[in-house]
């Protein structure tokens, strides 16, 4: 099998069925089936009638091993700072110039209150306030992610958020290193090893040494997203993701062998995943379907990649530059980059994308580790109403309104005539009561 081409299929916008292809490509059902759904409501029910022994329970039973009282699942920042000591200098060195990247470009997306004061001296407002604890989930299950900490983690930091707890499932009793001393970094400040939609369920109810948390942010499995799709309400959740996706738009200025290694780096994240070219030059086509036979069978993760190439990967040969816009728009992609020449004379045409990649030195996977944006996106279409990660998703902002007597006496007369006309008596009387003179038995 490691020896055969990648059937990738190829689709041409002058083609008669491109419109019904590209749907059918782009197609994914956000909803989980129902025996996904189901078995995250048991987990979500087991968790909440038998506490911290189904926390127990689930941990032998999914991460295959048994710990001896639910204490034995707990993370300490003394577990992260050892970890962090432990490291080799190239790795504790990366992840520090990692988190100091993702620190200060967060740190910018800060913003204050805001006052106003109206032609009547009444004082309107804004008040921006960080929640008081959120959780972050971190998967484990196929790979360890220590830039999925600091990706989450900084952000709620940054934030002002006070408490911010890690859940990461550790097959097998094994704590990765890098994860604990990404969360030292991170100022994490506490940490759980429970995974899958048990984490999702302690987070939001609230579980033995498991605190319950206003919101729950980061990437997950199948069972990790149905079961954040149930609690919400109960909780917060950041999104609903689903399987990793990159649309690269380039033309012959962009090396065919680099194009070909980017797709990979999506593919291999998961067989669902998504990875797609868009060029006007036919060449540049071929030369990158010629690079992924090549260097496919040197790639350790190769088969997982061809199963995502195969089923939901494609390249697209369009008329030009503008018609690849155009496309890139359609899906509105999770990592979108642009390996053309002038690159940033196309952004203001780019109205949906999680994350945009300018140029071709401007790896998606840079963006994965130390670029600064957090890598935790929009997928399957959602960019169109959704944003990255940020500051804001760890801030609640509350009105402030602050009348004058003159501004409630004309502001009073105005709800009380809307109030009126939509039925609510107790409303307009309510408004009345602040009009001067209403309270001596004036005609207003």
């Amino acid at each position: 099998m490691t020896g055969e081409p990648v059937r990738l299929r190829r689709l041409a916008t002058a083609d008669a069925g491109f419109a019904a292809a590209l749907t059918a490509l782009l197609h994914w059902d956000i909803t989980e089936s129902s025996s996904v759904n189901d078995a995250a409501a048991g987990i979500i029910a087991q968790v909440r009638a038998d506490g911290p022994a189904a926390l127990l329970a689930l941990t032998a039973q999914y991460d295959g091993w048994t710990a001896a009282r639910v204490e034995d699942l707990v993370l300490t920042g003394d577990d992260f700072a050892a970890a962090f000591d432990g490291l080799a200098s190239e790795q504790r060195d990366s992840l520090q110039q990692a988190h100091d990247r993702v620190a200060r470009y967060h740190e910018a997306q800060r913003q204050g209150g805001f006052e106003i004061d109206d032609e009547f001296g009444n004082r309107l407002g804004q008040r921006v306030t960080p929640m008081d604890r959120v959780g972050v989930y971190v998967p484990g299950g196929q790979a360890a992610y220590p830039s999925t900490v600091l990706m989450t983690a900084v952000p709620a930091r940054v934030a002002g958020v006070p408490e911010i707890i890690m859940t990461v499932p550790t097959p097998g009793g094994a704590r990765n290193p890098l994860v604990l001393a990404a969360a030292h970094l991170a100022g994490v400040t506490g940490g759980y090893a429970v995974g899958g939609a048990q984490a999702i369920a302690a987070l939001a109810f609230g579980c033995g040494p498991v605190p319950k948390v206003d919101k729950i942010v980061g990437p997950g499995g199948a069972f990790v997203a149905a079961a954040k799709r149930q609690v919400y309400g109960q909780v917060g959740i950041d999104a609903i993701a689903g399987p990793s996706e990159i649309l690269i738009i380039a033309d012959d200025s962009a090396d065919p062998r680099w194009l070909a290694l980017d797709l990979f780096s999506q593919a291999e994240h998961d067989a669902a995943a998504q990875a797609v070219l868009v060029t006007a030059d036919p060449a540049v086509a071929d030369a990158v379907l010629a690079q992924i036979q090549v260097l496919l069978p040197q790639q350790p993760r190769a088969e997982l990649i061809r199963r995502s190439l195969t089923d939901r990967g494609a390249v697209i040969v369009c008329a030009d530059l503008a018609e690849a816009i155009e496309i890139a728009n359609r899906v509105a992609p999770e990592h979108l980059q642009l390996a053309v020449r002038e690159p940033r004379s196309w952004l203001p045409a780019l109205r949906h994308a999680g994350a945009i990649f300018l140029g071709v030195y401007s790896a998606e996977v840079m963006g994965d580790y130390v670029a600064g944006p957090s890598h935790v996106l929009p997928t399957f279409g959602t960019a169109r109403f959704s944003s990255p990660l940020g500051v804001y998703d760890f801030e609640k902002r509350s009105s402030v309104i602050e009348l004058t007597a003159s501004g409630a006496d004309v502001l009073g007369r105005l709800s009380a005539t809307i109030a009126d006309g939509e039925g609510l008596h107790a409303h307009a009387a309510a408004a009345r009561a602040r009009i001067a003179g209403y309270d001596q038995n004036q005609e207003p």
